[in-house]
């Protein structure tokens, strides 16, 4: 779209959507499919995980995990890219187990290093769960 930026050493995955005046910072890496709303900053070296999006207006200073609605003013999750997923193909069972690990991660009373373990104990075999679990264990700048 219009007046995007990508700035140096970004790595945009496939089929990424980046509406008008998104923008990234040095060495930003988009997964595949992901979409930025209109006006969406990204601060440098922060990773969106596949298939998620990003509000229109919003910025990002943290990482984005996979499959999620991020938005607000500090970003934060707002739940999970529903539509997006289910236009891509991913069953009800599937997107039900997406929101179940982001509810245990994001919405539980449970720390955050603590959530993350039971996701693994529970999820560790799901394919879904293992790229959910992979992300947040690479972040480098923390997730939103």
């Amino acid at each position: 779209m219009a007046y995007c930026h990508i700035a140096h050493d970004c790595i945009v995955g496939d089929n990424v959507i980046m509406a008008n005046k998104a923008t990234l910072g040095g060495h930003v890496e988009l997964g595949n499919w992901a979409f930025l709303g209109g006006g969406v900053l990204v601060h440098q070296f922060c990773k969106v995980g596949e298939h998620s999006l990003i509000a229109a207006g919003f910025r990002a200073v943290q990482d984005v995990p996979p499959f999620i609605w991020a938005s607000g003013e500090p970003i934060q999750y707002s739940g999970i890219n529903n539509v997006g997923l289910k236009r891509r193909g991913f069953s009800s069972e599937e997107r039900r187990l997406i929101k179940q690990i982001y509810m245990l991660y994001f919405r539980s009373k449970l720390p955050r290093v603590k959530a993350l373990n039971e996701i693994k104990n529970q999820f560790s075999k799901n394919p879904l769960g293992k790229t959910i679990v992979n992300f947040i264990e690479k972040s480098n700048r923390g997730i939103i």
